[in-house]
């Protein structure tokens, strides 16, 4: 699995996980359990994650979206 996006903000990860459903992109959250345990004080980022062969449609999918400058380059 690959980190598609990385962010403290839950707007912009809810809305990142709107967009690759909609493009039937399955995906998974990292570190929410980690981010709850933390207090909610947005101090450790969530991951948003999918397969390898579904990375450059994803990020096309959110470039699409208006998300480029979350995108996660690695």
């Amino acid at each position: 699995m690959i980190d598609v996006l990385k962010t403290v903000n839950p707007a912009t990860l809810n809305f990142a996980q709107a967009v690759l459903k909609e493009a039937d992109i399955p995906f998974f959250i990292m570190d929410q359990n980690a981010s709850i345990i933390e207090g909610s004080i947005g101090v450790i980022p969530r991951r948003l994650v999918v397969i390898d062969e579904d990375i450059e449609d994803a990020r096309q999918a959110l470039r699409d979206a208006g998300l480029e400058g979350e995108i996660h380059q690695a």
